[in-house]
């Protein structure tokens, strides 16, 4: 006997906000902000553009849902932990999780981000600090200045235009624009990245110590 063929269409997930913004900050990752439009994104739910609006709000409340996804995949400092080692690796761990999500940090340090996950990031961060002994005023400005650190640095890696393995090669072009008499600091500095002497790679870990370190004079 033939085995009758099921009529039945596969069930679709449900919609739903979890899944609206999972599917958002992956068209994010893979175009950033840009490429992430009510448009697009219903199409690749398989969904009218109009039935978003009964999870989202709008595009702002959109960028803010993913933004606090990033956020709650950086490690959270506990409150009985060392501090600077807490710090550290909270540190660590955003720059890790901004260059994985390219488009991040720009939303991140120039919204207001109130989602749960920046919430409890926050907090825990402050929590972390003052019990280690600094006051509230000092937890907020010591965690500003790590996270200016976290924010600029990412920035710049992501933008900076010359790849790591091109800085040899890019500072012998440029080497004539930078005479020794008139730059003599700066012509000697591309002449050991030209010979190999220094690679001219910035560690990010050089000046995230610089800051722990003299947080923890302050605290002393």
């Amino acid at each position: 006997m033939a085995k009758k063929t099921s009529s039945k269409k596969p069930e679709r997930l449900p919609l739903s906000r979890e899944r609206i913004l999972q599917t958002a900050l992956r068209l994010a990752d893979e175009g950033g902000l840009e490429a992430l439009s009510m448009r697009k994104l219903a199409e690749a739910l398989g969904v009218k553009a109009m039935s978003l609006y009964n999870h989202i709000a709008n595009r702002d409340d959109l960028i803010d849902g993913i933004v606090d996804g990033v956020v709650s995949e950086i490690d959270l400092p506990k409150l009985d932990a060392d501090w600077k080692t807490a710090m550290r690796r909270r540190a660590i761990s955003a720059h890790a999780v901004l260059l994985r999500h390219p488009w991040a940090t720009m939303p991140l340090v120039s919204r207001v981000n109130v989602g749960p996950a920046m919430l409890r990031y926050v907090d825990s961060t402050l929590g972390c600090l003052k019990e280690a002994g600094f006051s509230f005023e000092m937890a907020d400005h010591a965690w500003n200045a790590i996270d200016s650190h976290v924010y600029g640095f990412t920035l710049q890696e992501l933008n900076f235009p010359v790849e790591a393995s091109d800085y040899s090669e890019t500072a012998a072009d440029y080497l004539p624009q930078i005479p020794a008499e008139q730059y003599p600091y700066m012509n000697q500095l591309a002449q050991r990245v030209i010979q190999g002497d220094y690679d001219g790679l910035h560690a990010f870990e050089f000046g995230l110590d610089l800051i722990l370190d003299g947080l923890d004079r302050l605290l002393k």
